[in-house]
């Protein structure tokens, strides 16, 4: 079942859907700042979603928006550019009703009147407004970003995962209490459904668009990408609902584009992640990406040809997010941790900062996950065995596939720009063997670079 049949036909069926895309960082903001500069978070230096985590700052505003991938095609590839919806996390824009939106600058305040107020629709309409007045003559780009849901595929509450204590994770998984309460579970039941039903509506909003592309003549010309700036979960390991996790229910999303050139029904099991957005959209335009600081790909070659190689893994980072003080309803979990729920299971904590390599390649589909913390712990997932990610095979592993995994982590920690871009090589002699198991080797203990503050 999927909420957004239309934008299925509409874009996957139209073209090509990309079964393993990845965002570079799995919380609102610093995804978002990902997408736009084309940069992993230690390079554009967004943490979180708060002013302070640099989140739409006026230093970000001032080192990095100018040279953000649509204000290039606005300078420098002579584009027309359309924005509509969430930017950053600190423009207060991911309400439904009773919002104001910045309109060039403008403040526009809205109310609670389904026909003309809900944000989802309106978005649909100021986008099919600037399609109508645009010029013909001169190129366009057009983002819009719907509060809605971030990842509309999310499966069903009832994967293997589901109410399962996250044994041998990180103790901020293992925390979480297993079996969650029967009202815990109802509550994720009807927060699901409600976040399905958002979707009915951005399913239109693509419809629309596409309608009009298509009524002006300009459909077969465009390129049209469909995506989220993080997964969700909703009672894995036992965590009621939220991101900022490394597991592939928080870190994968749906990625689906057509345009010129790129034959309808294709399915692509190539890594992409969301630096590599703004770099292929910059190289559809025929800007220069080497000209940028920009640490990720252009896929456009995957999408208009088939490509003998490319990049095996990518990175993935986060740093938590802790209060100075206990929490007076959850004392016991003392001061460090965030996002609690009433049930005292926090979603978050200080030492909930990691760095992770995600790889895939013909021999293999692991994630090998280091914590900046007291332990420097160590998550590593065989993802063909294991998809649900259930069973940690850091201390049953090799040290030398350990050790070959932290030194990629601190490449990748360190890298920028066309460094980031160098494709890991991924060595067959580390697959999953059995005869490359060694148990009773724990996890390295070669610290985690910390380069994101």
């Amino acid at each position: 079942q999927n909420p957004l049949p239309k934008t299925k036909k509409l874009i996957g069926d139209a073209g090509i859907s990309f079964r393993n895309a990845f965002v570079a960082s799995p919380l609102c903001c610093p995804s978002r700042a990902s997408i736009l500069t084309g940069k992993y978070p230690h390079n554009h230096h967004v943490i979180n979603n708060t002013l302070e985590g640099n989140c739409s700052s006026k230093a970000w505003q001032k080192s990095e928006e100018a040279h953000t991938f649509p204000a290039l095609l606005r300078d420098s590839a002579g584009y027309q550019t359309f924005f509509a919806g969430k930017y950053l996390n600190q423009e207060k824009n991911s309400k439904y009703y009773n919002y104001t939106l910045s309109i060039n600058g403008k403040a526009k305040t809205h109310g609670a009147d389904y026909s003309k107020d809900y944000l989802t629709d309106v978005l649909a309409n100021m986008s099919l407004d600037f399609l109508q007045v645009k010029s013909s003559f001169q190129p366009f780009f057009m983002m819009v970003s719907t509060p809605a849901p971030h990842s509309p595929w999310t499966a069903a509450p009832r994967d293997p995962n589901f109410n399962v204590h996250g044994k041998d994770k990180h103790w901020l998984i293992r925390q979480a209490k297993t079996p969650m309460s029967n009202a815990s579970v109802q509550f994720l039941d009807d927060a699901f459904r409600k976040r399905w039903r958002t979707l009915l509506s951005v399913d239109d909003l693509v419809e629309k668009i596409v309608k009009r592309l298509e009524v002006r003549g300009e459909l077969d010309n465009t390129y049209i990408f469909f995506t989220s700036d993080n997964g969700y979960h909703m009672g894995q390991f036992s965590l009621p609902l939220d991101k900022r996790q490394l597991y592939e229910f928080d870190i994968r999303v749906p990625l689906m584009v057509r345009g010129p050139n790129i034959k309808p029904n294709q399915t692509s099991q190539m890594l992409v992640a969301n630096v590599d957005l703004g770099p292929t959209i910059l190289d559809i335009a025929g800007y220069n990406v080497n000209k940028t600081q920009m640490d990720g790909m252009s896929f456009l070659p995957v999408m208009v040809r088939s490509l003998l190689s490319w990049r095996t893994d990518i990175l993935v980072e986060y740093e938590g997010e802790g209060s100075n003080v206990s929490d007076p309803a959850c004392p016991l979990l003392g001061p460090g941790v965030s996002e609690c729920f009433p049930d005292c299971v926090c979603e978050d904590s200080y030492n909930n900062t990691y760095a992770c390599v995600r790889t895939v390649a013909p021999s293999a589909n692991l994630q090998y996950c280091e914590f900046d913390d007291n332990q420097v712990f160590v998550e590593v997932y065989n993802v063909t065995a294991d998809p649900y990610q259930l069973t940690n095979i850091a201390a049953s592993i090799g040290q030398d596939f350990l050790e070959k995994m932290n030194h990629r982590v601190m490449m990748l920690q360190s890298c920028s720009g066309q460094s980031c871009r160098t494709p890991g090589v991924y060595d067959p002699r580390y697959t999953f063997d059995p005869r490359h198991m060694f148990p009773g080797h724990g996890p390295g203990r070669l610290r985690l670079r910390q380069t994101m503050k």
